[in-house]
């Protein structure tokens, strides 16, 4: 399966049983729930995933549950998140094998790699592999930005093929555009973000607050690539006071809240992070449950059919 590189593209969360084991059945609960909602592609293994206190069996188990679970709806995108070149070459083989259709790869993790370091990174784990792949750029939580002159050398590698750009930097979309055209397809990574970006041009949308609102997120893409901005803003308003819980330390922990509010998941979160409680709790269920108690009406937007021909 090739990978167009434009609509949603949720980053799921992890779902994790009282004894601290994957909760497959609330994960498959969730999963459904999204592909019904018409996204686009699935992310595992991400930030929001807490890949860094996941086992690599554990991502196998996701990964292999989830290819099987959507067959060939949508692609599924593993994402590498590792310290070491050689980690990440296993985890891009293993990847392939256990049936993923693509990667997003971050930077090197801890050590803050230079120029030449960084591509290097990149482009040896891209030769490794046919996979397509979607470069995770996003300097705020990383340290290490991806800049245009890095994608200048990156894009000799034919399988690096998209953005998730995270840089919070709006006019970086129209930067990536002038310099490379349809080249690199530009998926908004920052939920607070997303419409400016899309309307700017950017090609999709790796989104958080999806995980728990699959249908606004996705209804919203589709009416801005439609051309119908003024229904996409109205519900993109009354979403930006949840999405801003994407754009905090504790986002794991919070969106998994506004999961259960709307009753696709559960708070359990693994050590270190620990679920929320007292005043934070209550702030944070406070901005969920006025969003779920006003919930928009939505138009018919799975009727809306896209030619995926837009910049």
């Amino acid at each position: 399966m090739a990978i167009d590189w434009r609509g949603v593209f949720p980053a799921l969360t992890t779902k994790f049983t009282t004894r601290d084991e994957l909760d497959m059945p609330l994960f498959e609960k969730n999963l459904r729930f999204q592909v019904q909602s018409g996204v686009d592609g699935i992310i595992l293994g991400g930030s929001l995933g807490e890949a860094s206190v996941l086992t690599v069996a554990e991502k196998e188990k996701l990964v292999k549950f989830t290819v099987e679970s959507v067959g060939e709806q949508v692609p599924v995108i593993l994402n590498i998140a590792e310290g070491s070149t050689r980690e990440a070459l296993k985890l891009a083989a293993d990847a392939k094998d256990w049936g993923a259709k693509g990667l997003m790869i971050l930077p090197p993790m801890r050590y803050f790699s230079d120029h030449r370091e960084t591509v290097t990174y990149f482009k040896t784990v891209a030769n490794s592999t046919d996979l397509p792949i979607m470069i995770y750029n996003n300097p705020i939580d990383y340290k290490i930005e991806v800049t245009l002159d890095m994608f200048e050398e990156l894009i000799e590698c034919e399988n690096i093929q998209a953005v998730k750009e995270s840089t919070r930097d709006v006019t970086n979309v129209t930067r990536m555009i002038n310099r490379f055209g349809d080249r690199i397809k530009i998926l908004c990574g920052v939920d607070t973000l997303a419409m400016e970006e899309l309307l700017m041009g950017a090609h999709g949308w790796i989104a958080g607050l999806v995980c728990a609102f699959p249908a606004e997120t996705v209804a919203i893409f589709r009416l801005i690539k439609a051309g119908r901005v003024a229904e996409a803003l109205t519900i993109y308003r009354w979403f930006l006071p949840v999405l801003e819980l994407d754009i905090h330390t504790k986002l794991v922990q919070y969106i998994k809240l506004a999961e259960v509010q709307t009753g696709i998941g559960s708070e359990y979160v693994r050590a270190p992070r620990l679920p929320l409680v007292g005043k934070e709790r209550e702030r944070v269920l406070s901005i969920i449950g006025e969003c779920v108690a006003s919930r928009p009406v939505l138009p018919d937007y799975l009727a809306i059919r896209l030619e995926k021909t837009y910049a």
